[in-house]
């Protein structure tokens, strides 16, 4: 491992992203260049002592998710991620290579754009990579687990407490659109382990899957409507959209509504509220 330079590079990328592109306010009295060190240890979910560790070349040794956070964290590109694992001495997973891994950047530059409507940038299998504040106030915090069981996709057929953010009367329709959407993400990436694991695991777990499944289906998920059950302003009927990262493996999402339709007025609500009071007990809405 070569620690000296391993400090050298995160301080150097540390100081080249802004404030403003993970959300953050600058302020008047921001005397560094790009994120303090607190930032990024928050932002990739470390402590602040740790991360100052590995800026000083301390010995601290990182993990493979600390990499893979700190990548994220960092906004690094794919070859910058690369170099991230090799310095650490770390064999450079599959993984993180595939969509899951890194953000595409164009998309994330657009979401941390998107400000005044619900975003969100998930990957052809559903897995959420990341999401403004307000898809969180609107269909709640992505689960912490990472990879494709943690997708929507997956919990759809899996945890019935999942479909509580569709009116009952539209999951068959939503069903429907997601095997639909799976089975083009199959053909796309063919023969993917990844997917043939998800494809496999469904089928063993749910019925309605399966069947879906065996129809052979298929169709991108471009656009939809959506009737979306809020627990504080009630159902907000919503247009999706989707932009497409270049390989079509991710894809960033975000809803809107006509202005002065009932929908627009909801958003504009739940731009005020956020993520207050999203249950009666205050705890966590949906993964």
């Amino acid at each position: 491992m070569d620690l000296p330079e391993l400090a050298a590079f995160l301080k150097s990328r540390r100081a080249r992203v802004r404030p403003s592109d993970v959300g953050l306010t600058a302020g008047p009295r921001r005397r560094v260049p790009g994120l303090r060190r607190e930032e990024v240890a928050q932002l990739a979910g470390l402590s602040a002592d740790y991360y100052t560790e590995l800026e000083r070349g301390s010995g601290v040794q990182p993990s493979d998710q600390t990499l893979a956070a700190l990548a994220r964290a960092l906004r690094l590109t794919g070859d910058e991620r690369d170099h991230l694992f090799h310095l650490a001495d770390r064999r450079v997973p599959s993984a993180a290579r595939g969509p899951a891994a890194l953000v595409e950047p164009g998309l994330l530059s657009l979401l941390d754009r998107l400000t005044t409507t619900p975003a969100l940038v998930n990957t052809d299998l559903h897995e959420t990579l990341a999401q403004n504040d307000l898809a969180t106030a609107l269909i709640g915090p992505p689960p912490p687990r990472r990879g494709p069981a943690a997708g929507f996709v997956h919990r759809w057929f899996t945890d019935p407490a999942s479909r509580d953010i569709y009116p009952p009367e539209d999951h068959p329709h939503h069903s429907e659109v997601f095997v639909a959407d799976l089975r083009a993400a199959a053909a796309r990436r063919g023969r993917d382990a990844e997917v043939a694991r998800l494809v496999a695991a469904l089928r063993r777990s749910s019925a309605e899957f399966t069947a879906l499944w065996d129809t052979r289906d298929v169709a991108v998920r471009r656009a939809d409507h959506k009737r979306i059950v809020h627990p504080t302003v009630g159902v907000i009927e919503l247009d999706c959209h989707s932009l497409f990262s270049e390989d079509g493996r991710q894809r960033l999402l975000w809803f809107d509504a006509p202005p002065g339709t009932r929908g627009a007025a909801q958003l504009e609500l739940l731009s005020v509220i956020g993520t207050q009071d999203m249950t009666p007990a205050g705890g966590e809405r949906r993964g």
